[in-house]
């Protein structure tokens, strides 16, 4: 048996082995990741030019006193939007650095959602259920993060 047969049946013996799947797996959640990340990063850009494009508009187009009174909370609304997908980006990188997904962050950024929606909220046109589910999904979330913060101290 030749030495390049020897070889590739170890190469093979290794590959069918559970070391060899999970350093497969493990390369494919790190493209994945890695995919992810740039993906953010160009949601986040564009995220960035339409904030920048909506004010610009606003503050051309409308006076001052109309400004704060009608576009207001859709700026929050933008820039919580920036929050969120920095956050999110920062969950991906962690779990790259640490191959484990961070539970504080994930709520943490799921909070920020939640208060974005409620910052952008139009109270005209939600219905009670909706405030209701809203204010359990606070409730849950802040208990669950004070939860994680209490176990990691």
């Amino acid at each position: 048996m030749g030495n390049w047969q020897t070889w590739l049946a170890r190469y093979l013996r290794w590959r069918a082995s559970d070391e060899g799947f999970l350093q497969g797996t493990k390369k494919f959640e790190s493209v994945v990741s890695k995919l992810l990340s740039i993906a953010m990063l160009i949601v986040i850009v564009v995220i960035i030019i339409d904030l920048i494009r909506f004010l610009a508009v606003a503050l051309i187009d409308s006076t001052p006193v109309g400004f704060f009174a009608t576009t207001l909370s859709e700026i929050f609304g933008l820039f919580l939007s920036v929050l969120i997908a920095l956050e999110i980006l920062e969950n991906i990188t962690a779990y790259l650095k640490k191959h484990v997904v961070q539970v504080e962050l994930v709520i943490v950024t799921s909070l920020t959602a939640v208060a974005r929606k409620i910052i952008i909220l139009d109270l005209e046109k939600v219905t009670g259920v909706s405030l209701i589910g809203l204010a359990i999904a606070i409730l849950s979330l802040s208990i669950s993060y004070w939860i994680v913060r209490r176990v990691h101290d």
